[in-house]
């Protein structure tokens, strides 16, 4: 299926976004996720069931001053 993930339109195959994001390398604890600009919390992320044209924004920490 095609989505964008922080704005770029990719191509995967993940179903989830737990998928997604494990495909993508990231910790679970580690980003904050939104789904068409909807905050999905970590314990709903293994049921939410992506959909073409999907925009998922994934968000990590920055560290600094």
């Amino acid at each position: 299926m095609k989505i964008r993930i922080n704005g770029e339109q990719q191509q995967v195959e993940s179903c989830t976004l737990h998928d997604l994001l494990e495909h993508l390398g990231h910790g679970a604890n580690s980003v904050a996720t939104a789904v068409n600009q909807e905050f999905v919390p970590i314990g709903k992320r293994s049921k939410f069931e992506l959909s073409d044209d999907d925009a998922v924004d994934i968000i990590a920490p920055m560290s600094g001053g």
